[in-house]
């Protein structure tokens, strides 16, 4: 331990600034938005296995759908640009924009240099749950993914099924290569229906059980063309373990919509970031 000193209580007194304010983002129109999803027509669904992972594409302008079904899950996310596997969701400077959790208004960004917005968050039948006693969310940017290095480093285990190897194993199907190539484009995910916070007293990051019951869906609007990636967590609901072939698990849909013709005149994709790299960056 390190001599506390003596104007310690002023330093820890200073004021918390809010690095990005929200309201200098540019505001999605989700009342449009809205409008279109309720006349968009289903025209797929793609059903992820428990303990495994499935990919799926969204074109710019339509939505996609993450439902529960059958029993409590949660589900590790992962978003390229459809033509560009570079451009990928940078959960970390999403977290930066919007809060350890997200949900309805809030976007996911893509990675430098594109630095855009990749899909809106336009629905969310969990939104009720807000933050509980312990300091615990929904939907988080803050967890990466459970991963067969961490288990193999904390337990020795050789396990198969983490997000991380059912994210490559889908990556790889989808794109033609082996796993161990398409390994290198999966990103820290968007942690769908994950309940989860960091403990107070020294900020260890914790799992709780989802709250997310059958039925329960959380809608994104697609900003750009995307190729997604989901992966049922082979810990189930996450209420004790998430690298397991003992927990409950369930599967998960993925629904993508497309709106009417005419739904979002004027509507368009959004561009790369407009900062200048010729400068030396």
């Amino acid at each position: 331990m390190t001599r506390e000193p003596e104007d310690a209580n002023a330093r820890r007194s200073a004021p918390a600034v809010i690095c990005y304010p929200p309201d200098a983002l540019p505001t999605p129109p989700l009342e449009a938005y809205r409008a279109a999803l309720d006349g968009a027509e289903h025209v797929e669904t793609i059903r992820v296995a428990p303990r495994e992972a499935a990919t799926f594409r969204v074109p710019a302008g339509a939505f996609f759908r993450i439902r529960s079904v059958e029993g409590p899950q949660v589900g590790d996310l992962n978003l390229w640009a459809t033509d560009d596997l570079a451009e990928r969701f940078y959960s970390g400077k999403t977290r930066a924009l919007h809060g350890t959790h997200v949900g309805t208004g809030d976007r996911l960004w893509s990675s430098f240099p594109y630095l855009r917005a990749m899909a809106t968050i336009v629905a969310d039948d969990l939104g009720w749950y807000g933050i509980d006693a312990d300091g615990g969310s929904v939907h988080d940017v803050i967890g990466t993914r459970c991963d067969p290095y961490t288990a193999q480093l904390l337990s020795g285990a050789q396990y198969h099924h983490c997000c991380h190897s059912n994210l490559s194993r889908a990556l790889a199907a989808e794109i033609g290569v082996t796993p161990q190539e398409a390994e290198a484009h999966v990103h820290d995910v968007l942690n769908v229906f994950m309940c989860t916070g960091f403990t107070r007293e020294a900020g260890r990051y914790f799992m709780k059980a989802s709250p997310v019951r059958p039925g329960d869906a959380l809608t994104f609007f697609a900003e750009i063309g995307l190729l997604g990636a989901l992966s049922a967590c082979p810990g189930g609901d996450c209420g004790a373990e998430h690298s397991s072939d003992t927990a409950a698990c369930h599967p998960l849909d993925v629904e993508i919509l497309v709106p009417r013709a005419g739904a979002l005149e004027g509507w368009a994709p959004t561009v790369p970031n407009g900062y200048d790299r010729g400068h030396g960056l």
